[in-house]
């Protein structure tokens, strides 16, 4: 239920982004935070984006790989693990939102600009932070002794 969520609060920011906002063009928000909007062909960070296109559909198989690693690791999981079920929860449902762009666009529509003076982090959307804040949880549950709630 939350990939679920997550994907259509991605899906619906990026539709919002792409409507009000001007490719490259920056809509500021407050010092260091801004909406700019953006295709990304490749991956975090930009990574292989200057490939030929061969990228779209190696990550599209890659992503199908991971959700499906996701989607039986959810399905084995004991009801007391709650913590590892919504950091599932979210990767799963950031992957779902970027794979859905990957496939109708070509690339991933980014939109949230963060920088300090000239220094601008890469862009990214709801579902990179959804990705990113699943894998905090992740790995502060396996360091945390991947200890269940209800024990």
């Amino acid at each position: 239920m939350l990939a679920a969520v997550v994907c259509g609060l991605d899906q619906f920011t990026k539709a919002l982004a792409s409507t009000h906002l001007e490719l490259h063009q920056p809509m500021a928000l407050f010092p260091g935070l801004q909406f700019r909007l953006t295709y990304n062909t490749g991956a975090a960070f930009s990574f292989l984006s200057d490939a030929s296109g061969w990228q779209r559909w190696f990550f599209v198989v890659l992503t199908l790989f991971i959700c499906s690693f996701i989607l039986v690791w959810l399905y084995r999981l004991r009801k007391t693990e709650i913590w590892t079920g919504i950091a599932l929860g979210l990767v799963l449902g950031g992957a779902l939102g970027n794979l859905w762009d990957r496939l109708a666009l070509g690339a991933v529509l980014d939109f949230i600009d963060v920088y300090y003076g000239q220094w601008h982090w890469p862009a990214f959307n709801v579902a990179d932070s959804a990705i990113s804040v699943g894998a905090v949880i992740l790995i502060l549950v396996s360091l945390g002794g991947n200890k269940d709630v209800a024990e």
